[in-house]
Formats: structure tokens, C-alpha cells, sequence
């Protein structure tokens, strides 16, 4: 009888696993997309990620190859769409530029990263 109570238990616990591994906001795709090269300088980033984030406590920083920030205000979310966080842009001249991204998630787990993508007109 105690072997089938642990069985279970511990059934249990793994089938809570990838419900775990899933409460974070990761990164889907991005607008531009990491590594791009682009003919065109682009006027916003938008990010869409794999859950609702809190975009009060989320943020962009786009940054030239010199550190300098490039973005023009603050993050926000889309107005129809929790799972996106976009941000303006200056005028961007030819060059390398990281994006720097933090985010919230809705469940309250803080997730972050960066890529980077290229003008090239």
C-alpha cells in the first residue's frame, strides 16, 4: 500500500513539471527579428512572447554600437495583444543595434534577454 501511495505522489509531481517549465514569459519572435539585416531602418521593436506580461514593469532598450540608447519613450503593451511589448525608435543610421528586453510575466516570474539586428541600407 505505501509503494502505490508513493507511486502516485510522485506521479503527481511530474505531471506538474512542464506546467512549471512553461510559467515564464519567453521570447516568441521578435519585429525585427534577431539577426536581421535590414535594408530599411525600422520605426518600433515589437516583441511578442509565449504569455500576458506586465508591461508597467517590462522594458526595450535598443542601443547603438556605441551604447547609446536609441529608443524613443518607454515600453508599452499592444492594446490587443498582453503577450506583446513594443517600443518607438529614433531615426537609426546605418549600424549594429542590441535590443535589451526585461519583462514580468502576468504569474509575476521575471524573464530577460537580447539579440541584436543590423541597418544596412
Amino acid at each position: 500500500m505505501r509503494t502505490i501511495f508513493k507511486a502516485i505522489i510522485t506521479l503527481i509531481g511530474l505531471s506538474l513539471l512542464p506546467a512549471a517549465a512553461l510559467a515564464h514569459a519567453h521570447l516568441d519572435h521578435a519585429q525585427p527579428a534577431a539577426g536581421t539585416r535590414l535594408t530599411q531602418a525600422p520605426h518600433e521593436v515589437s516583441l511578442w512572447f509565449t504569455e500576458a506580461i506586465e508591461p508597467k514593469f517590462s522594458s526595450i532598450v535598443v542601443q547603438d554600437a556605441k551604447g547609446t540608447a536609441v529608443q524613443d519613450g518607454k515600453a508599452e503593451g499592444a492594446a490587443d495583444n498582453t503577450a506583446e511589448l513594443k517600443v518607438k525608435l529614433k531615426s537609426l543610421k546605418a549600424g549594429v543595434y542590441k535590443v535589451n528586453w526585461k519583462v514580468l510575466s502576468v504569474d509575476t516570474h521575471r524573464t530577460q534577454g537580447t539579440f541584436s539586428f543590423t541597418v544596412a541600407p
